[in-house]
């Protein structure tokens, strides 16, 4: 199913709302130990680039006592499950050219042995209420590589951040192995 986006077709923008029959696909993944942290999303569209904005919600740690704040080991869950709903609803949208080649059984098929994380960057400002809070991630450039094997690259800047002045952010380069449309091209030696 995919849902109606809010275009303005004079900026080349479009807006796809919460699609809570995805959102529960992307999160299968997370359902132990109940780590569905994620709670809605929202995709914006414009100019090849495409970002997500989340609400997340944390009840307690999947792995600690409680902090009494967002720590960086949920900040990865968290920009992980915005990422991958973020790359799901291009994908099932056709939002993006960087995507044009897969389809949504491609996705199911990469989104945990393909999608890797290969740098995290992060900046904790000021301490963030994990009970409730909001993040963005976005795609700020796409890459590919094709050495030993085909690999697009997405430079993905992230912020999470809460109503009492909490905030951190980072970026993150990520690594899509073996991209549906992309082969293997041996050097030229």
């Amino acid at each position: 199913m995919t849902t109606s986006p809010v275009e303005n077709t004079s900026l080349g923008f479009r807006t796809f709302p919460n699609d809570p029959v995805l959102l529960s696909d992307v999160l299968r993944p997370y359902a132990r130990p109940k780590t569905e942290y994620l709670k809605s999303a929202t995709v914006d569209v414009a100019n090849g680039l495409a970002s997500a904005q989340g609400e997340f919600a944390i009840p307690y740690s999947c792995y600690i006592d409680d902090t009494g704040h967002l720590n960086s080991v949920e900040v990865n869950i968290c920009f992980n499950q915005l990422m991958y709903y973020l790359i799901a609803k291009c994908i099932q949208e056709d939002a993006l050219p960087a995507f044009q080649a897969w389809t949504m059984e491609d996705y199911w098929a990469k989104q945990l042995p393909d999608m890797l994380i290969a740098n995290f960057k992060s900046n904790f400002r000021r301490p963030i209420d994990s009970s409730s809070f909001s993040g963005e991630v976005s795609f700020a450039e796409f890459s590919e590589r094709n050495r030993s094997k085909p690999v697009q690259i997405i430079d993905m800047p992230w912020r999470f951040w809460d109503a009492n002045g909490g905030i951190a952010d980072g970026e993150v380069r990520m690594a899509l192995v073996n991209p549906p449309g992309m082969r293997f091209q041996a050097d030229a030696a």
